[in-house]
């Protein structure tokens, strides 16, 4: 081999350095990197090519995710194609630290596949037609090399092709050049001594020939040389290990070549160029037969996954045959439902449109009817002569185009005008929702209040179908709100004048309540639908916007109606507000609310918690209305507990309006009138005479632990419920009782003279 040819003169020069090749050759991290930096400084510069090579084993088989190993053949081409290429992309990694090393040159990678790296790299030498084989060593020592065999390195040395020179770089430097060894062994010009000696140059040629080729053709080269290694050679020699059938034809051929040294020396010019030519032979053959080999196999791989695919499809036709009788076989069965539902559907439609034409017959008739029955209803209505009917001219004129001078307030329901009607001072709610829809309601509502006369509800004297206006008598001094608001300050209400109210308002609940044929339910009573004539008796607002009932429940059942809740926050009926039931006694939830804003002048929000507290801890005097400081203590206190039970949140346990609460008010009424009457006559006793409890004189007086003499009924009924004074709000040390006879003889000696003075005028 000439040098020109080593160094890739007749060709392009490409240079080859193989790293990261398994541990048996010792070629792992540092070899390599030494093989790349020596490869960069002696070959790169010459170099048309550099590659770096790697090489992993044949991939036969992959794992699965259980940890077992599938073989290839059983899998998808495409499964294996891609699992092939993730490996080699992740062994593409491994050339990241020699990139480096090559510090932005011009350079390749690529990964083999073989069965051994040194079959790997000598099968690409062949076949890509390298020029340099650069690899790396670990170690040059031979005890090493004696304990694990013959490593990469020399396995390559021997396999080589004579186109491509291998370098075997180690620490102490290049350990090994295959064309010194070659230039050294096989020189013709050396005579047939040195063909003798140098036993290597045979060698060399022999074992340059790839890995991938069989004995069969090593024998035919040797024939060819030699007629003598015919006998030595037979069909034993034939092994499935390439390696070793080489190293068997080795020995033989050494055999061969002393026992016909005479002959090769003489023609040893004509046997080079035989064994160049048988040489080239050789590897043709080799390389063709590789090439069917890999046919072979991938026609094999395509024959499986045809068959595969043909039983894969075959399953398929089966399924879908199967699948397409099932579905023909739901098709009619739908097909059949399908007729007698057409069958249905065309008998239901002459049912219905037989009842349609019924129906229609019997709306007419209904509509027909009610045209007649609502002509006579309004005949009658109109015809009615208990309340003033007036025109909408005539509201018109009286409220002066309803302007906003005339307003004197604005509820839920409508906008209350102040105006003269008649030559008389009256009162006209004008219904903000009324509509001319709603008319045969809103005089059916007037039909009612028109029957209702009672001293203390608001008369109705008029109204205004049209406009839904509503004509009541003039309240003077407007409403209870105003007052427990304290928007007016004009006049004053004593304790006499709140028992009389609330016995009032009650009277007119009962009599709403006992109406007959139906109970009539307020549902929005507070203070300002209580209004005070120039007399400060009390009347209730609103009732034409009252519920009628005709099915009264049971106080002791709770049922749910659909309803539109109607009244005011902090006086409607808990009960009522969650199941929408109204009752008789959800307008007494409202007059419990009512009595304890009388008392205390709070507003409804707090009235009943603050008071509640006030009663439990016996401090009731101290959220009572200050502005009154003669508050009957015995009497006020019966009257905020009857007001705390009419604000129970059952209506279960609401007091009765009949039995209950209006024999105490009508005595807590008719004590108050009592204490009016003889108030009249205070100024005539002397101060002391009175009881600080009850504000009379006192019959039986008695003396407290505070010193304080008391009306002994009085005292003894504050004791029972606390333990306070009733003057000084402190605790007393003791409940006992004195009589004070001084005083009881001064207030009996007091009397006297009065009567006598009063008999003598």
């Amino acid at each position: 081999m000439s040098t020109s040819m080593i160094d890739g003169g007749e060709g392009p020069s490409v240079v080859a350095v193989a790293v990261k090749v398994g541990n048996a050759g010792g070629i792992g991290g540092k070899g390599s990197r030494r093989a790349v930096r020596w490869a960069l400084e002696n070959l790169f510069q010459k170099a048309d090519r550099f590659l770096l090579i790697h090489v992993i084993p044949n991939i036969t088989s992959i794992p699965t995710p259980s940890g077992k190993q599938t073989p290839i053949t059983e899998l998808d081409a495409n499964v294996v194609s891609m699992y092939t290429e993730d490996m080699k992309s992740q062994i593409g990694e491994l050339f990241l630290p020699y990139k480096k090393l090559c510090k932005g040159k011009k350079i390749e990678t690529l990964v083999v596949e073989g069965d051994n790296p040194a079959s790997g790299l000598v099968g690409y030498a062949c076949e890509s037609g390298i020029n340099s084989l650069v690899l790396g060593s670990c170690s040059s020592n031979l005890l090493k090399k004696m304990l694990y065999g013959v490593g990469i390195p020399s396995a390559v040395l021997k396999l080589a092709p004579r186109t491509c020179n291998v370098y075997v770089v180690s620490r102490d430097g290049l350990i090994s050049d295959s064309v010194t060894e070659s230039s050294s062994s096989y020189g013709i010009s050396c005579g047939i001594s040195n063909l003798w000696c140098g036993s290597s140059s045979k060698e060399y040629i022999i074992e340059s020939i790839p890995a991938t080729s069989s004995v069969a053709d090593i024998t035919r080269f040797n024939s060819q040389t030699s007629n003598h290694e015919k006998a030595s050679i037979n069909s034993s020699t034939m092994s499935s290990n390439p390696l070793r059938s080489l190293d068997d034809a080795i020995l033989q051929t050494r055999v061969a070549n002393r026992s016909s040294a005479s002959s090769i020396c003489s023609d040893q010019s004509n046997l080079h160029a035989e064994v160049e030519k048988l040489r080239l032979e050789l590897q043709n053959a080799v390389n063709m037969y590789s090439q069917a080999c890999d046919e072979l196999v991938h026609t094999q791989k395509k024959v499986q996954m045809i068959s595969f695919d043909r039983i894969e499809e075959t399953k398929r036709i089966n399924s879908a045959v199967e699948r397409e009788e099932k579905y023909r076989k739901i098709a009619a069965e739908e097909k059949q439902k399908h007729l007698e539902a057409v069958k249905e559907i065309e008998m239901t439609r002459n049912l219905l449109e037989k009842e349609a034409h019924e129906r229609e017959i019997a709306e007419r008739k209904a509509m027909k009817e009610s045209s007649e029955k609502e002509q006579i209803v309004d005949a009658v209505l109109i015809s009615d002569k208990r309340y003033k009917r007036y025109t909408i001219d005539e509201m018109q004129m009286a409220t002066n185009s309803y302007s906003k001078t005339k307003v004197i307030g604005e509820g839920a329901y409508g906008k209350v005008y102040k105006c003269n009607l008649d030559h008389t001072l009256v009162a006209i709610k004008v219904l903000s929702s009324h509509t001319p829809e709603k008319k045969r309601e809103f005089l059916r509502e007037v039909e009612v209040l028109s029957q209702l006369s009672h001293p203390h509800i608001v008369q109705l004297l008029g109204a205004c179908p049209e406009k839904g206006c509503l004509i009541y008598e003039y309240m003077e001094n407007g409403s209870l709100e105003d007052f427990i608001s304290q928007k007016k300050t004009k006049f004053f209400l004593s304790w006499h004048s709140r028992f009389r109210i609330a016995f009032e308002v009650a009277c007119a609940l009962a009599f709403l309540h006992n109406s007959k044929p139906d109970p009539i339910i307020h549902r929005d009573l507070k203070p300002g639908n209580i209004l005070l004539d120039r007399n400060f008796v009390s009347k209730i607002g609103d009732v034409g916007m009252a519920k009628l009932v005709t099915d009264v429940v049971p106080d002791n059942v709770t049922e749910y109606r659909d309803s539109i809740l109607a009244g005011t926050m902090f006086y409607i009926d808990p009960e009522y507000h969650r199941t929408g039931t109204v009752r008789p006694k959800s307008d007494l939830y409202a007059l419990g609310v009512i009595i304890l804003q009388l008392v205390t002048l709070l507003q409804p929000k707090v009235v009943i918690s603050k008071v509640e507290s006030a009663v439990n801890c016996g401090r009731l005097f101290d959220i009572l209305d200050d502005s009154i400081p003669d508050w009957p203590l015995a009497e006020v206190t019966e009257f905020t507990q009857l007001g705390l039970k009419c604000c129970s949140l059952r209506c279960r346990d609401r007091p009765d309006l009949d039995t209950e609460v209006l024999p105490i008010l009508k005595k807590l009424h008719e004590f108050g009138d009592t204490s009016r009457k003889i108030g009249k006559n205070r100024n005539d006793a002397p101060s002391h005479f009175y009881c600080p409890i009850v504000q009379e004189i006192m019959d039986d007086p008695h003396i407290a632990a505070d010193g304080f003499t008391y009306e002994y009924r009085a005292i003894k009924i504050w004791l029972e419920r606390q333990n306070a004074s009733p003057v000084t709000r402190h605790r007393l040390q003791h409940k006992t009782l004195t009589p004070n006879h001084t005083l009881r003889s001064a207030i009996q000696d007091w009397r006297l003279q009065s009567t006598s003075s009063k008999s003598s005028t």
